[in-house]
């Protein structure tokens, strides 16, 4: 007879979402239950940062590679909707999370903290943050430097009629991020 093996009971991460080669830092902290799909976790990481979600993205941990196959045929991947995230990983572990690959957005995660379900929360929950999330097409980190010069310098009059004409780089709301990520989770 084949042993069950049980499933640890769900718990709450809390991840550490840091964006890579970027002079200022751009993070993130959230809760997300641990027994979280990895297609759920990309939306959490990608609402929580500010992206618009409007490019491919891999989650990668160590030599395991997941995305979504509706989306992005023909590469080597496994579904990250098959899989949870407390099956790869634990308190102090790390994953990488690419996002746009023109622009080539890498964000380092870190799992932090293992903490019990507090029912009085809806997750994911962002705690923390700190400057804007780079606008979407604007160029990778190196294009995100040269846009900050521009509108440092007002030197490239393109450039800084292409995002608005006021781009805030230390604008990050919390309270915003969590607003997005309930409406987004809300349908979920």
């Amino acid at each position: 007879m084949a042993r069950r093996v049980r499933k640890p009971k769900p718990c709450i991460y809390q991840l550490h979402i840091a964006l890579k080669d970027m002079e200022a830092p751009v993070w993130r902290r959230v809760l997300v239950r641990s027994d979280a799909r990895l297609d759920a976790i990309h939306f959490t990481l990608n609402e929580a940062m500010g992206w618009n979600n409007s490019h491919l993205h891999l989650l990668v941990f160590d030599k395991r590679t997941f995305a979504n196959p509706d989306i992005d045929e023909g590469t080597d991947f496994e579904d990250e909707r098959a899989v949870c995230l407390d099956e790869l990983v634990g308190v102090g572990d790390r994953f990488s999370y690419h996002y746009d690959f023109g622009d080539d957005w890498m964000h380092q995660v870190r799992v932090e903290k293992k903490l019990p379900i507090d029912d009085r929360f809806a997750y994911p929950v962002c705690i923390g943050g700190a400057r804007a999330c780079p606008p979407e097409d604007c160029g990778g980190p190196l294009g995100y430097e040269r846009l900050l010069s521009a509108l440092l310098n007002d030197d490239d009059d393109e450039l800084v009629s292409w995002v608005g004409g006021f781009f805030d780089p230390e604008g990050f709301d919390v309270n915003r991020t969590n607003q997005r990520l309930r409406e987004f989770f809300r349908g979920f």
